[in-house]
């Protein structure tokens, strides 16, 4: 079983950047466009489209421009500041895995397996808890 870590990074409360916004400019950068980038996402375009919006205006600088279909197609790409970003977050994520595997790797024998060999979710964490609390357990 292989742990996987899972980050948001919130520059102020109203610009943040983690793996979903991450994956959506990756997908730019390698389709050139929001529209197939979203697929290859599972996501629909306004989805997408929304995202981008956000991440460009989270910060003063565009991570990615856009151009509108017609005779000559539409397309996205990113901008120097968006391959960045990518690189950046990227680069963290890659120490903080390497972190916690190293922290971390004394409890993994530790963890139940979920249902068909998966690791339980936190979300079922959370619930299980939240229906004992208050209860005094």
């Amino acid at each position: 079983m292989t742990q996987t870590v899972r980050f948001r990074v919130d520059f102020t409360t109203s610009c943040s950047i983690g793996p979903g916004k991450v994956a959506l400019l990756e997908g730019i950068a390698r389709t050139g466009s929001l529209r197939q980038a979203a697929r290859a996402l599972g996501m629909s375009y306004r989805r997408a489209w929304l995202l981008l919006d956000q991440i460009n205006q989270s910060f003063n600088t565009p991570s990615a421009t856009a151009t509108v279909g017609g005779a000559g197609g539409g397309g996205a790409a990113l901008t120097p500041f968006g391959e960045e970003l990518i690189e950046r977050y990227r680069a963290l994520e890659r120490t903080i895995e390497s972190l916690s595997r190293e922290t971390l790797a004394p409890l993994a024998p530790r963890a139940r397996a979920g249902p068909h060999g998966k690791a339980a979710s936190p979300s079922g964490t959370r619930r299980r808890l939240s229906r004992t609390a208050g209860r005094g357990d």
